[in-house]
């Protein structure tokens, strides 16, 4: 290589570290470090488990912009064109990449890539260090965060993905279905109709990172901001890190909650959960509308018996509820 060629890479080099190190000190960069490394120290992680991404908005795609790449790799296209994220950014983490290294080589773990204006392609545009890729389950994020931004007039800006064991073991002993898992949540703590009064979204077992679960997902998540893949794990959505990774804690907590006192009670259905009387009160003291469709009725009571002795055989069904 001659002199030039030399001064040539050192500038690229060069240029690659200040880009690195210009885009990771952001604050949105930051933040979806920390969410990262909050649910590895929750157990929620293992190995290479689980994903995460964040939308940048219009000014920080505008800051970072002159750190991305010279030359980016080719466009690719997304499984599905999603013309509402046509001409976004997502920070994404990478495949293969583990929760516990994210804080600490956040250029490596993490990648921002970008949608073309027809929705339908996207290319990687920074970070992705040492020919990285973006998570197996890009084409559920891009086609969650469209799902979610429409829902939300835009307010919404983040996906995780997480494998909490409670979460994981509720699958074992309710059904994929959102009222049954809703109520079994509501009924644990005063907190969780305040936290998500829409209720938690479900659907069935599906082949990880397949456009059956994005589709499934993007269904449920048309009315919920937190959905429960059945023997998987946790999705969980919200406008900032922090709010996407609170709501995912107060569904982990309420499901060891159920857990803890299903053992408590020998097996069978909790003897003094929160009755509908009591979230109908807590409901109208704060001022929230909740999801009628997961408040009990007199009607419903016989559905619900049904179930609860469904769910757990031999058990003694709570008459308020699954």
């Amino acid at each position: 290589m001659d002199v030039k060629g030399l001064f040539d890479q050192g500038v690229s080099k060069a240029r690659d570290a200040v880009s690195s190190i210009a885009v990771e000190q952001r604050g949105f960069v930051r933040a979806l470090a920390r969410l990262c490394d909050d649910g590895w120290a929750c157990g929620w992680h293992e190995r290479n488990g689980s994903n995460a991404s964040y939308r940048l908005t219009a000014e920080e795609i505008q800051a970072c912009r002159p750190y991305f790449a010279e030359s980016p790799r080719p466009w690719e296209p997304l499984e599905a064109a999603v013309p509402s994220m046509a001409g976004e950014c997502l920070l994404v983490t990478a495949a293969g990449s583990y929760f516990r290294n994210v804080k600490d080589a956040p250029a490596r773990a993490l990648g921002i890539i970008e949608i073309d204006l027809g929705g339908a392609f996207w290319r990687p545009v920074w970070g992705f260090e040492g020919d990285g890729r973006p998570t197996s389950e890009l084409a559920a994020h891009v086609i969650l965060h469209g799902v979610r931004k429409e829902a939300t007039d835009g307010a919404c800006r983040v996906v995780y993905h997480c494998h909490p064991v409670p979460v994981i073991a509720l699958t074992f002993a309710l059904p994929p279905d959102a009222r049954a898992i809703t109520r079994a949540l509501w009924k644990t703590m005063t907190e969780c109709i305040m936290v998500f009064p829409e209720g938690v979204g479900a659907v069935p077992t599906a082949v990880p990172g397949s456009r059956q679960l994005a589709d499934l997902t993007a269904e449920a998540a048309r009315d919920h901001a937190a959905v429960v893949w059945a023997h998987h794990g946790l999705l969980a959505t919200g406008a900032t890190c922090d709010e996407a990774f609170g709501l995912a804690d107060v569904v982990v907590k309420a499901a060891a909650i159920y857990r803890d006192a299903r053992l408590l009670c020998g097996g069978a259905e909790l003897a003094y959960p929160l009755t509908d009387d009591d979230l109908a009160a807590i409901a109208a003291g704060l001022g929230l509308m909740p999801n009628p469709t997961y408040l009990a009725s007199a009607a419903d009571a016989a559905e619900q018996t049904g179930v609860a002795a469904s769910v757990m055989p031999g058990s003694a069904p709570d008459s308020a509820g699954e």
